[in-house]
């Protein structure tokens, strides 16, 4: 395309034309002014002053509209861009109402007394980084407002028991996370009494983070928060839910803290200052010859697990150099420009891939920038991520490859350009990590450079998916069986619960039906005044919020005994079995021992020239009638096609890996793992194809593994288009003869206990779904199936079978039958 280069720094990608061919779109993004607004009445003068020390002379219009609701104690959901101040409009009010309790207080000399009318805040954010850096942000305010009369603290798993003590007898503002609440805060609410009792504001930062399962988890946390401060104090806490731009944001925080929307305000015109921002669509170019397999891929214990495999000469007519790859190339040369850039990648391993790449090419053409581009990942421990971020802050470092751990609100602003390797998984995910770019009003550049995947190929080649498409609203269950049961034992266990509890955690008719399943089971007893919990074990130990499956796994070096990092364990027997070769900053190890007894895997240093994939089997079993469940089998027919959507029980195993030589990808040999099988219990779509059906097609016996198993690929990379999840979300099988059904089947299922609500989603829009999916695969340009069309980069059988024609007549056959 002929580029008009409206940013120098996309000439810089450009590399002077060569690279022309690669760019599909560019849209230039105007810049916006700011509009202000005068400091509330209402709001401390000391706080004010420590705003304008730091350079805030007058808020913008947006934070005085939020901090005013939530000074008169309505619920706010604020909704604007990244960079756009957001912690303003919540510190204004929460400490104003903080430092008014203070001054109301009996003051002796030397020392502050603590009275019954003194205020507390909690703040919580999805990542300890993020209670971090406000903590920073927070105590560079109050020093700058010269007050030395408010207790700010963070409190997690991590705080040692003496600091967690002061925390409970003195801290005003406390600033922790969902997890802390469930397993520590609440359930030893006697010793929070204290800051329960003064409970004013809650604020809920990065809210669009509380989605799917973990949503549902982090909402019945937060109502369960809200019956312990009414328990104690006078009412529940007002709510100010911040999050990035998202549709309807009244109705998700809401939902979030056990709300009506009508009694949530909504603040979404943002009012902050940004500069132009030069947005590019980007799709690496053609590999002659044969694909080298994406070798960033991360390995997932479930939904899949294998990358793809080398595909020789013949397979993929238009195989695309990966994207990792490509984004290594572009950063290198940003940093060679002195440009301080982002580039976010979908795993860890693609952190770590892109990092090295990136310092081998610098190495090469600019040696003494080689040290100045580093990798950030979840897995890090505490202290080596707080100094990337300084580092990043400082310019010390130029580029960073970084999983979506920094698409949060960590303050590193004055970057000049973001990466991004691959579709981040929701438009809402897209635009906060392009907000990174030219924070605070300065121009930015933003790239998003395609994998081989249908999602990502469809949207570099329709622009308007990504410009013009409406933002995706915030989608969770709260009221999930799997969820919202152990919250109710937990929330019984820290007060026992009465009827007119019931409706502050769903329908009540709805929340009465599990109790009395639970009281069935065992879990709670019935008495006269209502629901009590009578086990000796904690009950917030009956569910994970983020579903990791356990404790995560240490990674220490068998040597030195050192830690360097942690692997969910859910990944962990994945990514950490034995032989596994582990990166850490561009170093290598290799897994000399999994322990999962004991959640600790034992590396050894190691030179190495291969990487390893490990291989999961799985088998799927649909089972409507477990005791309880709220979830039977919904059915629906197409004629002779079934449609069914319902509870499943999905049975993997890692069962060996391969060793593949890098970068070439040349299978080195495989070797047997003997590991424990896992099962997961969930929601699952499925439809199923009768015989006659197949044939009538065109599609034999021997074509019809292939057929199905390339459209489930297919239906998995296009399910994003229509739920809010990406396909990371999302599990697959399909065989040409299930036990369960009789038929020919193909299962797509939500890759979290009890589901998420993505399966549902695809059985409300099937036809839709399908008919996406057969164009997808159809106008795809290659021979016999590719990664931009049927091949998955999780495929549990390395993408064996796959018929690519006779996907589309299958599709065509089932569509044939689809209602008007």
């Amino acid at each position: 395309m002929s580029v008009d280069v409206t940013h120098p720094l996309l000439d810089v990608l450009l590399a002077g034309g060569t690279r022309e061919d690669r760019l599909t779109h560019v849209r230039v993004l105007p810049a916006r002014e700011a509009a202000l607004a005068d400091w509330p009445v209402w709001a401390d003068a000391a706080i004010v002053a420590g705003y304008r020390k730091l350079g805030v002379d007058r808020p913008w219009v947006h934070q005085v509209e939020a901090a005013e609701a939530a000074w008169a104690r309505r619920h706010v959901a604020l909704a604007t861009s990244t960079g756009s101040g957001k912690s303003l409009a919540f510190w204004l009010p929460a400490l104003t109402s903080v430092r008014a309790d203070v001054a109301a207080a009996t003051v002796d000399p030397g020392r502050i007394e603590t009275s019954a009318r003194r205020g507390t805040v909690i703040y919580l954010s999805p990542t300890k980084a993020l209670a971090a850096d406000q903590l920073h942000s927070l105590q560079g305010l109050l020093d700058a407002a010269g007050t030395r009369d408010l207790r700010v603290a963070t409190c997690d798993g991590d705080t040692p028991r003496e600091e967690r003590t002061w925390v409970q007898e003195h801290a005003d503002v406390v600033l922790t996370n969902p997890d802390f609440l469930h397993f520590s805060l609440l359930p030893n609410h006697r010793r929070w009494a204290r800051l329960l009792r003064g409970l004013r504001y809650v604020v809920v930062d990065e809210g669009h983070a509380y989605r799917g399962v973990f949503g549902a988890h982090v909402s019945l946390v937060l109502r369960r928060l809200a019956r312990l401060a009414a328990h104690y104090g006078p009412g529940a806490p007002t709510f100010v839910v911040a999050s990035a731009t998202t549709a309807e944001p009244a109705v998700s925080a809401a939902r979030l803290v056990g709300a009506l929307p009508d009694d949530v305000v909504a603040v979404t015109r943002d009012t902050s200052p940004s500069g132009r921002r030069t947005f590019a669509l980007w799709q690496p170019p053609e590999v002659a010859g044969w694909r080298r397999a994406e070798p960033e891929e991360e390995v997932q214990a479930q939904p899949g697990d294998a990358p793809l495999v080398a595909t020789e000469k013949g397979g993929a007519a238009h195989p695309r150099r990966s994207a990792t790859a490509e984004v290594a190339d572009l950063l290198a040369d940003l940093a060679a420009h002195g440009a301080r850039t982002l580039a976010f990648t979908r795993s860890r391993r693609g952190a770590e891939s892109v990092a090295t790449q990136t310092r081998d090419h610098l190495r090469r053409a600019a040696p003494a920038l080689a040290g100045r581009v580093a990798a950030y990942r979840g897995g890090y421990l505490p202290e080596e991520r707080r100094e990337l971020e300084r580092a990043l802050r400082t310019g010390e470092l130029l580029g960073l490859a970084t999983t979506n751990a920094l698409e949060l609100g960590v303050d590193i602003s004055g970057l000049d350009a973001v990466l991004m390797a691959g579709w981040p998984g929701t438009r809402m995910s897209l635009w906060q990590q392009a907000g990174r770019a030219g924070r605070a009003g300065a121009d930015g550049l933003v790239a998003f450079v395609a994998r081989e995947d249908p999602l990502d190929t469809y949207l570099v080649q329709h622009p308007e998916a990504v410009f013009e498409a409406p933002l995706e609203a915030t989608v969770f269950d709260p009221a999930n069986p799997y969820v919202l049961a152990p919250h109710l034992c937990a929330a019984a266990q820290e007060v026992p619960l009465r009827s007119e509890d019931l409706g502050a955690f769903g329908e009540p008719a709805v929340v009465r039906d599990i109790l009395e399943v639970l009281v069935a089971r065992g879990a709670l007893r019935r008495r006269s005044t209502g629901w009590y919990w009578t086990h000796a074990q904690p009950a917030s130990g009956l569910t994970d919020l983020r579903g990791a499956g356990g404790s995560p796994v240490r990674v220490v070096e068998a040597v030195t005994g050192r830690l360097l990092g942690t692997v969910d364990a859910g990944s962990a027997d994945g990514q950490v079995h034995d032989g596994a070769v582990y990166v850490h900053q561009g170093v290598t190890y290799v897994v000399d021992r999994l322990d999962l007894e004991d959640h600790v895997a034992l590396v050894v240093r190691r030179d190495v020239d291969h990487g390893t994939w490990s291989r999961e089997v799985m088998e799927i079993a649909i089972s409507p009638d477990e005791e309880g469940s709220s979830r039977p089998v919904v059915e629906r027919d197409w004629g002779p096609v079934a449609w069914g959507l319902g509870p499943v029980e999905v049975t993997s195993q890692v069962v060996s890996f391969q060793r593949r030589r890098l970068p070439d990808m040349q299978v080195l040999g495989t070797e047997a793992l003997d590991l424990p099988s896992h099962t997961l219990r969930t929601t699952a779509v499925w439809w199923t194809v009768p015989d006659f059906v197949l044939r009538a097609a065109g599609v034999t016996a021997e074509e019809t593994p292939g057929a199905l198993h390339a459209a489930e690929h297919a239906s998995i990379g296009l399910l994003p288009l229509l739920a809010t999840c990406d396909r990371w979300d999302l599990g697959g099988v399909s065989t040409e003869l299930h036990a369960d059904t009789g038929q020919a089947t193909v299962f797509v299922y939500d890759g979290y206990p009890g589901g998420a609500g993505f399966a549902e989603r695809g059985f409300e829009l099937g036809a839709t779904w399908l008919r996406a999916t057969r164009e997808a695969i159809a106008a795809c340009s290659c021979a016999e199936g590719c990664p931009a069309c049927v091949q998955s980069p999780k495929c549990g059988s390395y993408n064996s079978p796959l018929d690519k024609a006779a996907a589309v007549r299958l599709l065509d056959a089932v569509l044939a039958h689809a209602p008007e």
